[in-house]
């Protein structure tokens, strides 16, 4: 029996949105929004209306009716922390995506548009390995002083879903392996994944290599007297560290194909810095198999940046003596969610209740 999912991913500026047959995707679209008027809204819950008529609208053009629904997924938000897997959407879930209980951000409209959708067609709205996904293991909490807690910030959905692809191409059992995933995209995440669990990672906006837009980890010292030299203010300083560090900050671009055309004709600076980032990246990575115990199925490179051969080449030669390098550019995001449904209605997996995986204290 054909189960049909539909999926609703959103964005910044745009909202992705599929239907799936199963693990098949039968159309798939990346409604782009107006600049302006998203600016126009006070906080991410007030779109609300303004994208899930840009789903219902996208669902008409198609002809899907929404009687032929079996579920509706969407991408999950910064909620509280709570283990990986499938969850269904619940009130609780639905406060603290409304709020932005760790911060504001589109994919906090994933669940509560899904909730809506799923609501009309009579179904179930769930998400899957939200962002807020935290599984690392406690002793990887401690920072160095007890004022400052390491947090898990992870590209937890593509990371989780590039593990399972490699699984079933090498016939491994998810539950029962070992890889280092590097998600190399605008932010990057590298994390070792055992048993299905991410036990470790760098938080993708504050520390590990620095990115096409952010600074990762920098010298602590330099950046207490970068605070205190009364040249930044709170807000310009945190945006020097995400959104205008990295790439952007050497080169004036977070584009890698522009810097791939630079570095094609000649630019040694360009050349420079993608590979001091890619350096960077493959000590990460190093540094994460020793969770491991060195014991590393494959390492995965996967994200937007996966795509540029300079960057992979550099960090496979410095990995490869680790595990097998597997490159899965881009993400698998639309189909990884699909696929975390499925496997709950299918009966492959229990559905988690957020409710009772997190503390309301």
């Amino acid at each position: 029996m054909d189960n049909v999912i539909l999926v609703i991913n959103p964005g910044s500026t745009s909202t992705k949105i599929a239907l799936f047959e199963n693990e098949k995707c039968k159309i798939s679209d990346n409604v782009l929004h107006d600049v302006d008027k998203i600016k126009s809204f006070k906080n991410v819950y007030d779109q609300k209306e303004m994208r899930t008529e840009v789903v219902l609208n996208w669902l008409k053009s198609n002809s899907i009716a929404l009687n032929s629904l079996s579920a509706v997924v969407g991408r999950g938000g910064l909620l509280r922390s709570i283990p990986g897997g499938t969850y269904k959407v619940t009130e609780k879930m639905l406060e603290d995506l409304k709020i932005g209980y760790q911060a504001q951000h589109a994919s906090n409209l994933g669940g509560i548009i899904a909730n809506i959708i799923a609501q009309k067609a009579g179904v179930q709205a769930f998400i899957v390995d939200p962002v807020a996904v935290d599984e690392i293991d406690d002793i990887a909490r401690i920072s160095g002083i007890p004022q400052i807690v390491r947090k898990s910030l992870v590209h937890a959905l593509n990371t989780k879903a590039v593990c399972r692809k490699v699984c079933r191409e090498f016939h491994k059992d998810f539950e029962n392996s070992s890889f280092v995933v590097a998600h190399i995209g605008g932010g990057i995440s590298i994390s070792p994944v055992k048993d299905g669990r991410i036990i470790d990672t760098n938080n993708a906006s504050e520390e590990g290599p620095f990115s096409p837009e952010r600074t990762g980890t920098l010298p602590c010292g330099d950046l207490v007297e970068l605070a205190f030299s009364g040249r930044y203010s709170h807000k310009e300083l945190r945006k020097k560290i995400v959104g205008g560090g990295g790439l952007v900050a050497y080169l004036g671009t977070n584009n890698g194909k522009k810097i791939a055309d630079r570095i094609e004709k000649g630019d040694g600076k360009a050349k420079f810095i993608l590979e001091a980032m890619a350096y960077q990246i493959a000590k990460e990575i190093g540094a994460m198999s020793i969770d491991l115990n060195g014991k590393v199925d494959a390492v995965i490179l996967t994200g937007g940046m996966a795509y540029s051969k300079v960057l992979v080449d550099f960090i496979k030669n410095m990995v490869s003596f680790i595990a097998p390098v597997e490159v899965i550019p881009g993400e698998l995001e639309m189909l990884a969610l699909a696929q975390g449904v499925l496997r709950v209605l299918q009966g492959k997996e229990k559905v988690k209740i957020y409710d009772e995986e997190v503390s309301f204290v």
